[in-house]
């Protein structure tokens, strides 16, 4: 090098400072990709994602390539600045070109390329995909062979090196993807998705129609009296029982019952009996998923939710698993809860007892414990440990309340108070 002019050196010099901040660059543009996007656009044919993608499949190689590139250029360029600092300052310049050169490269190869890759990671790997695809095929023999040697280094140390592509997301990442989506998906869309997520965690116990409020015809009545229940009840389906709800015999569709009235055929109890589908009974720990599967394989829209002693506890539909999801529907059996919550002036809420925990949580953004009784009712009562008097104050999770009204050794109506701001 003792022949080529100062002025050669210098620009060769910057030439491969330049040559170390593109393979900088490129190595962070490429770990800097969301895969899941570079996924997408590779099957919407994208060319520079595909190039992208194809070496990402090894990506010991491609680190592999970027690092040999990168060694040597910056090795090179460390025999260049030392030429260079001889020249201009004598022994004595093997030090300064040492600390200009670790400055420059510092500043000009790897921090300021790093940075701008992470900040534009698609723009970046997909211009360098070219020349790293190219470079690939040149140097694969030597990138193969040190990647053997390292591979085998990393075995001495019982470490097995797997290549793996598996990427799949568990429910809590998928859920940090959906609440990182900001504009990109619509709020309500998110919601949605989110609540498919949360359907494992929610059993058939936390959503259902409570015992006492399921609807039924005890078919030991007197014919009169069913005619009438029949033609008056507001839902689509309803059960039928002999003289207590635990003695299910089945769960008559009111379409068919009104079917059965215009026919010529006698209208009675043992026809409104056979014309009646079997009861189908949901364990109470099922989860909201599994019985969403479930209804969808048994050709199900309603069950009774029975306990492990086989007692009802309550009365689950389809319609009340997708309301999880979607928000209430018209139809539901149970009261909306724009019925059971209602705002007062003062900025304090009536809340009826009967009204769920989750429900409650999700449509005033409270915290309410749901690890215990699923109603307010059974909340305020495990925290008193006895049945109340009306007009009692109590304040259970931070939030203060005031019983209004007691009716059948349950708690009706309860007004809660706006949460008193911490400087008060």
């Amino acid at each position: 090098m003792n022949d080529i002019s100062t002025g050669i050196l210098f620009a060769l010099l910057a030439c491969l400072i330049v040559i170390s901040g593109y393979f900088s660059g490129s190595e962070t543009g490429m770990m800097a990709l969301n895969r899941y996007r570079l996924k997408h656009l590779s099957n919407n044919g994208h060319k520079g994602a595909k190039r992208v993608e194809r070496l990402l499949e090894r990506p010991d190689r491609l680190i592999g390539l970027i690092l040999i590139g990168n060694n040597l250029v910056n090795i090179l360029a460390s025999a260049i600045a030392t030429i260079l600092g001889m020249r201009l300052y004598g022994d004595f310049g093997v030090a300064i070109a040492t600390g200009v050169l670790t400055l420059t490269i510092l500043v000009f190869a790897e921090v300021t390329p790093k940075t701008l890759a992470a900040l534009y990671p698609e723009r970046v790997s997909y211009a360098s995909s070219i020349v790293l695809t190219l470079l690939m095929k040149l140097l694969s023999p030597l990138v193969i062979f040190i990647n053997f040697i390292t591979n085998g280094f990393i075995r001495l140390m019982g470490i097995k090196a797997i290549h793996s592509n598996d990427d799949h997301l568990s429910s809590e990442e998928l859920r940090t993807v959906v609440n990182e989506a900001g504009s990109l998906i619509p709020h309500r869309h998110q919601d949605m998705l989110i609540s498919i997520l949360d359907l494992e965690h929610v059993t058939v116990n936390d959503i259902m129609v409570p015992r006492n409020e399921i609807t039924g015809i005890d078919i030991n009545d007197d014919w009169k009296s069913i005619v009438r229940q029949l033609t008056h009840s507001p839902h689509g389906r309803i059960v039928l029982y002999r003289d207590q709800i635990d003695e299910a015999v089945g769960m008559l569709r009111l379409r068919e019952a009104y079917r059965l009235m215009l026919e010529k055929n006698e209208f009675n109890k043992e026809t409104l009996l056979r014309a009646a589908d079997e009861v189908y009974y949901i364990p109470e720990s099922t989860p909201l998923n599994v019985q969403l599967l479930k209804f969808q394989r048994k050709k199900q829209r309603i069950g009774l939710i029975v306990d492990e002693y086989g007692d009802i506890n309550g009365l689950i539909t389809l319609e009340d698993i997708l309301e999880e999801i979607v928000g209430e529907f018209t139809t539901s059996m149970t009261p909306s809860l724009s019925e059971e919550i209602i705002p007062q002036d003062d900025g304090s809420f009536l809340i009826e007892g009967s009204a769920n925990i989750r429900d409650i949580n999700k449509g005033l953004k409270w915290s309410l414990p749901t690890d215990g009784p699923r109603t307010l009712n059974g909340l305020i009562l495990e925290h008193l440990e006895d049945i109340p008097e009306s007009h009692l104050s109590v304040q259970v999770a931070g939030h203060p309340m005031e019983i209004v009204k007691i009716e059948e050794n349950r708690i009706k109506l309860i007004k809660v108070h706006p949460l008193r701001s911490k400087a008060s």
